[in-house]
C-alpha cells in the first residue's frame, strides 16, 4: 500500500515525459492513512470472528507443549491427533553497540508514523529495506541504507545492479560493503551511526533509523523440548513433508525455517491440509516457490540463477531479452530491465530472472512453467497477445 502510494507521487514527477504538466504535492499522514484502510478492509478476512463463523474455536492465550501430544493454551489443556505450528516470525535486531539505547523503527513499526522522516537511514540493503528506502524516498524522505554485503545478495546479481542503479538514480544514498560499527542518540530527536566501509570510518546522522536485518522465528514460548520437536536458529526442523522430529505435529511458515514469504505459508498450509485429510501425497519443492522484491524496477526470481544452474547442470543456455525490444514497454517508457531464461538440457527451464516494469505479475506465467517442468518449445507454442509485457518470454524462448 505505500509503494502503492509512493508509485502515483513518482508517477507525477514524471508525467512530462508524456506532454502532461503535473506536479506532485505529497500529503504523507495521508498516505499512511491509505495504508490503514487497506489493512482495515483486508482484516476481516482474518478475524477471529470470521474463523469462529466457520466452525473455528479460537482460543485467544499463548500456547505451550506440555508434553509430546499435549498443549497448554490458558485455561484449556488440549490433547490432539495432530499439532500445526504457525507462529510466524518477528524482525530481528542485529548485535549493534548501542542500538538497544536508540529508538528505532522496523517493518512492522514504521506504518504506525504519520509524519515524514526528514532522513531516513535504513539498516539492511535486502528486499524489504530497499522497497521501504524507496517508498520514503518518492514520499519525500531523504534516505541512506547501509548493507554489510552486497544489496539484494541473495539475487542474481547481474538484474539486482538494475535495480540498485535505478534507486541510486532517484537520490537514495546506497553504501555496501559497511559495517555499523555503533549507534548512538543524536539530540533529542536524532539518530547518528558510525559506519566503517570500502572507504575508511564516516558518521551518518539521521532523523530516524529503521532496522531490515531479517527476521526471527517465534520459538520461545512454546517448550518445543518437551514435545521433542528439534530446532535451532532458522526456526523448527522439518522434513520435505513439513512433518517436525514429533510425528504429531507439523510446522508451516516462517517458523519452519525456509523462506520467509506469505505466499510460501499458504503453500504449506495446503501441503499439510493435503497430507491431514485427504491422505495425499504432499512434500514442498522449493525450486517452485517465487520471490519479488517490490521495488522499482521489480526484480521477480523463480527456480535457479544463472549461477546455481551451471553449477548444478551441464549443458546450461541463458536466453535473454530486454524489455526495450518490447512495443508496450516502449510505449509507456518501461524499458528498463531484462529477462533471463535459464534453460537445462532438452530446453527444461530451470530458472526464470526477470527485472523491470511489473515483473511480479509476469512471474505467475513462470511459476506453472516450472512447476510442469515445461520445455522451451512449450513456451514459444503459445498465443501471447500484443502488445503487452508478458510477450518478452514468448520471445525469449523463440
Amino acid at each position: 500500500s505505500l509503494l502503492a502510494a509512493a508509485k502515483h507521487a513518482h508517477l507525477l514527477s514524471q508525467a512530462g515525459r508524456f506532454g502532461v504538466a503535473a506536479e506532485a504535492k505529497i500529503d504523507f499522514a495521508e498516505a499512511m492513512a491509505h495504508v490503514e484502510r487497506v489493512i482495515a478492509s483486508i482484516a476481516p478476512n482474518d478475524s477471529i470472528e470470521r474463523f469462529t463463523a466457520l466452525g473455528v474455536k479460537v482460543i485467544q492465550a499463548e500456547a505451550s507443549f506440555k508434553d509430546t501430544r499435549t498443549v497448554v493454551a490458558g485455561e484449556y489443556t488440549i490433547r490432539a491427533r495432530r499439532f500445526v505450528i504457525a507462529t510466524g516470525s518477528r524482525p530481528a535486531a542485529p548485535p549493534i553497540p548501542g542500538l538497544d539505547q536508540v529508538p528505532f523503527l522496523t517493518n512492522e513499526t514504521i506504518f504506525e508514523r504519520a509524519q515524514r522522516p526528514p532522513h531516513l537511514i535504513v539498516i539492511g540493503g535486502g528486499p524489504v529495506g530497499l522497497e521501504l528506502a524507496q517508498a520514503h524516498r518518492r514520499l519525500g524522505s531523504r534516505v541512506s541504507v547501509v548493507e554489510a554485503a552486497d544489496a539484494l545478495g541473495n539475487d542474481d546479481p547481474e538484474l539486482a545492479a538494475t535495480v540498485l542503479k535505478s534507486l541510486r538514480a532517484e537520490g537514495i544514498e546506497l553504501l555496501e560493503h559497511t559495517e555499523v560499527k555503533r549507534a548512538d542518540k543524536l539530540g533529542s530527536n536524532g539518530i547518528r551511526i558510525h559506519v566503517m566501509g570500502p572507504d575508511g570510518t564516516r558518521t551518518l546522522d539521521g532523523s530516524h533509523l529503521l532496522v531490515a536485518t531479517g527476521r526471527r522465528p517465534n520459538l520461545e514460548a512454546l517448550s518445543l523440548e518437551r514435545a521433542g520437536i528439534a530446532f535451532d536458529a532458522k526456526g523448527i526442523c522439518v522434513s520435505s513433508t513439513l512433518r517436525t522430529t514429533n510425528r504429531r505435529a507439523y510446522a508451516i511458515g516462517d517458523v519452519a525455517g525456509g523462506l520467509q514469504f506469505t505466499h510460501v505459508a499458504n503453500h504449506h498450509a495446503g501441503l499439510v491440509i493435503r497430507a491431514l485429510l485427504f491422505r495425499l501425497p504432499a512434500r514442498e519443492n522449493r525450486s517452485i516457490i517465487p520471490r519479488v522484491t517490490y521495488t522499482a524496477p521489480e526484480l521477480a526470481q523463480i527456480g535457479l540463477t544463472e549461477r546455481q544452474a551451471r553449477q548444478k547442470h551441464r549443458g546450461v543456455r541463458v536466453l535473454r531479452h530486454s524489455f526495450s525490444d518490447s512495443d508496450r514497454a516502449r510505449a509507456e517508457d518501461e524499458t528498463e530491465g531484462f529477462m533471463k531464461l535459464v534453460l537445462g538440457r532438452g530446453g527444461r527451464v530451470l530458472g526464470v530472472s526477470i527485472v523491470g516494469h511489473g515483473a511480479g505479475e509476469m512471474m505467475h506465467f513462470w511459476s506453472l512453467a516450472l512447476s510442469r517442468r515445461m520445455r522451451a518449445r512449450d513456451l514459444a507454442s503459445y498465443v501471447a497477445p500484443y502488445p503487452t509485457f508478458g510477450e518478452i518470454g514468448r520471445k525469449a524462448a523463440l
